[in-house]
């Protein structure tokens, strides 16, 4: 059975006061109207700083899982700013978001410097949330598939099957992210069948079919549940709704 999976990336929005706040609410919503299905996990990414915080008060409960947004290839060394896996590891996290397009545009990570954070991911007994999708032109052009084709393999194709096994996918259309435009539910089922085909072409039919992929792209608590209701979307990677406590609750609870 697949993993369910509803994710909140806070981005670069909340003090560590205001996460301790936010994270509050959404464990007392959670406390009030449990999630209902043991397959279904809810990970919450807070800025690097606000971490420690949010590890200390989600260890009470177990349902709640802990992503950092980002990570560094490096185990340790003269790389100022940049945060090692074996940091994250050790605050808590369990994930770690790898290859948003935020990281990929603004800050230029191509998917050879992504297949590398993976791979210190893996190694280090965490779990990479790989991000991925097209932009507007590409999705315009008709050249969709071949792009999230090539991000894929040259990123992840290198994984013993064991490792790829680890590793969960979040299709993230760039033109739907921030913008308020979403994919359709059709059109997110497209693209998920086809990234689980092409799953099923490299490493075979049961690891594809063992395989969570989360939608990102303006996903909210008004089309979560028909996003969620489609067969091969598994969940979601959540932004600005993840930010608003009964928003994002509402969200976790479209996926039971």
């Amino acid at each position: 059975m697949r993993t369910k999976i509803v994710a909140g990336n806070w981005k670069m929005n909340k003090t560590a006061s205001e996460s301790v706040v936010l994270v509050n609410e959404i464990m007392a919503l959670l406390k009030i109207n449990p999630v209902s299905n043991p397959a279904q996990k809810v990970i919450i990414a807070p800025p690097f700083v606000s971490l420690p915080v949010v590890s200390d008060i989600i260890k009470a409960f177990p349902m709640l899982y802990l992503a950092a947004q980002n990570c560094h290839t490096k185990s340790k060394g003269a790389y100022t700013g940049e945060v090692s896996v074996e940091m994250l590891k050790d605050i808590g996290c369990h994930y770690v978001i790898i290859g948003h397009s935020e990281r990929r545009s603004y800050f230029n990570e191509n998917d050879a410097f992504l297949a590398e954070k993976t791979e210190a991911v893996i190694k280090n007994g965490l779990i990479p949330i790989f991000c991925f999708g097209e932009v507007l032109s590409e999705r315009q052009s008709g050249l969709y598939k071949e792009v999230v084709l090539k991000q894929i393999n040259n990123a992840l194709f290198a994984l013993s099957v064991e490792d790829f096994s680890k590793v969960v996918f979040a299709y993230e259309p760039v033109w739907a992210i921030g913008t308020g435009v979403t994919a359709s539910p059709e059109e997110a089922q497209e693209m998920h069948g086809y990234i689980r085909q092409i799953i099923a072409d490299k490493y075979g039919v049961d690891v594809a079919d063992e395989t969570t992929i989360l939608y990102g792209g303006s996903c909210n608590a008004k089309n979560a549940k028909e996003l969620f209701g489609k067969p091969d979307v598994d969940g979601g990677l959540i932004g600005g709704a993840s930010l608003i406590a009964d928003d994002f609750v509402n969200i976790i609870h479209s996926l039971s």
